[in-house]
């Protein structure tokens, strides 16, 4: 499937190039692959799925100028399309289980699903303060010490160890739908 990445990612280049064809055509083949995707993970009535098909097209068009033109095409699109089926479960008020198997059989092989996953990570961190993100992406994502971190970033061993608590503790109540700016 590392076709459909080449040709969807070449007609994204060729519609951010000013060709309104290709876009036209872009926008064609990822109604096809997202109406497949939302599909399989929605009840089978299909309202919904055309709904968010549309949806995510909007904000696919809405977003083009953020894409990164040096990254794979299809995470980002898919990374958009999770957004989007993640916020139409909450509104719906439904729990469930969005299975990441079968997206190879979608779309290419590689570190798509890892380029997804580290723009999750950014996502999310983006939402704290520089020092409180700063502690955990060295500690927790990098794999340094406490004090390498405090090194680095030129705070006390303290400051590192609470920056690390309260970006943590500000990052559950954000998933669990709490204050997030409860103790910053």
């Amino acid at each position: 499937m590392y076709d459909a990445e080449s040709r969807l990612r070449a007609l994204m280049l060729a519609g951010l190039g000013g060709d309104t064809q290709a876009y036209r055509n872009l926008l064609k083949e990822l109604s096809v692959y997202l109406r497949a995707y939302y599909r399989r993970r929605l009840p089978k009535d299909g309202a919904d799925a055309e709904d968010l098909v549309q949806e995510t097209l909007i904000a696919v068009n809405n977003r083009r100028a953020s894409y990164d033109v040096t990254q794979p095409f299809t995470p980002w699109v898919f990374a958009i399309a999770r957004y989007r089926l993640v916020d139409h479960l909450r509104r719906a008020r439904l729990r469930a289980v969005i299975s990441l198997d079968g997206l190879e059989d979608m779309f290419g092989t590689g570190d798509h699903e890892q380029a997804a996953t580290e723009m999750d990570v950014e996502r999310v961190l983006s939402m704290l303060p520089e020092k409180q993100r700063d502690a955990i992406r060295l500690t927790h994502i990098e794999g340094r010490s406490i004090g390498e971190t405090a090194q680095i970033t030129g705070q006390s061993q303290s400051a590192i160890k609470v920056g690390i608590h309260r970006g943590l503790k500000r990052l559950r109540a954000y998933l669990l739908k709490d204050d997030p700016h409860e103790d910053a």
